[in-house]
């Protein structure tokens, strides 16, 4: 399919995983510019402070059934899918939460924008997807994405394989603040995993762009960062940042596994045994961080602004200064 770069008609868009920390961020961008936004949730209370946005409708939807999406979709010019789950029972050759999530929500899409005769389709996989890949939720999303494929040639799709994504209420930078302020020494698997972590409103610019720029079609596209940290780089910032002293402790990988196998029976586990085994690989982007020409934001110019409690940025450079010794 070619890429094409013309401005196209776009008035209304299906959100589906609109109440999650990147569908906030992408509704919240597409209603200011005026767009018609429907975004289903299988809870209505999820989708509160979505309804305080003036084109943005939420409903109470199970995103499963091919014919309530076909109802959805009966009036959008185009599919925004952005559903993804980091945890899941495990199995051959990824369990069932993963498949439901990863694979049959991405059939079930593609099946009711052919009846409903919708013609454009953006999907939002994950850097590193692949169908050999260590761990369940890599092959998960690869598959996935091989359903986006096959909606040739009747549906234009673009699909994005973000990096970790970053942001005012993230769980991955705001997970290690928390985390750093109770334990001074962290025990860490995958500590040597490079990642190149993406803006959360860089990821929402990329969408907009082959949204209303009809950019990206037939495309499979990585979205990064400027720069690659490891994940005890980015521990140890997070840490400076908010003036604690943490010591990250790298964890070998069987150590690790039996870290994450504990944790997994606490409710809304911080860390799985198919979490560790994705940090096999590391995160990182194989090419230009950003597409169509795009800016890549770089982490230390916004984290400040919003990891910081109130706002205290400049004290936090202060501290950085004083560490290095070239305080002022």
């Amino acid at each position: 399919m070619a890429n094409m770069t013309l401005n196209v008609t776009l008035r209304s868009i299906l959100l589906v995983g609109g109440t999650g920390f990147i569908g906030t961020a992408l509704a919240q961008r597409l209603s200011a510019l005026g767009l018609r936004v429907i975004v289903p949730t299988r809870r209505a209370d999820k989708g509160d402070a979505l309804r305080l946005l003036p084109t943005v409708e939420v409903v109470e939807a199970d995103v499963y059934d091919t014919s309530v999406l076909c109802g959805l979709m009966s009036e959008v010019d185009a599919v925004v899918n952005l559903v993804g789950v980091l945890h899941s029972e495990s199995d051959v050759p990824y369990g069932p939460e993963f498949a439901r999530a990863h694979v049959e929500l991405p059939r079930t899409i593609v099946a009711a924008a052919r009846l409903s005769e919708v013609s454009r389709i953006v999907h939002l996989s994950a850097l590193g997807a692949d169908m050999h890949g260590p761990s369940e939720y890599l092959r998960s999303k690869a598959d996935g994405e091989a359903v986006i494929h096959v909606a040739d040639p009747d549906i234009e799709w673009t699909i994005f394989r973000p990096a970790v994504v970053f942001g005012p209420g993230d769980k991955f930078l705001n997970l290690f603040a928390k985390l750093t302020t109770w334990l001074p020494i962290l025990p860490l698997g995958g500590a040597h995993t490079r990642f190149q972590p993406v803006f959360v409103e860089d990821v929402v610019s990329a969408i907009v762009c082959a949204l209303r720029q009809h950019k990206g079609l037939g495309e499979t596209i990585e979205l990064a960062g400027p720069r690659v940290y490891t994940l005890a780089d980015l521990v140890r910032y997070v840490a400076d940042l908010r003036g604690h002293r943490c010591m990250v402790l790298s964890l070998p990988e069987k150590l690790a596994l039996l870290q994450a196998a504990c944790m997994e029976y606490l409710p809304g586990p911080l860390m799985s045994r198919d979490n560790v085994l994705s940090m096999r690989r590391d995160c990182v982007a194989s090419g230009p961080a950003m597409p169509f020409g795009l800016p890549a934001t770089a982490l230390e110019t916004v984290t400040p602004q919003w990891l910081l409690g109130e706002g205290d940025w400049r004290g936090a450079l202060d501290r950085f200064r004083q560490r290095a010794h070239r305080n002022a």
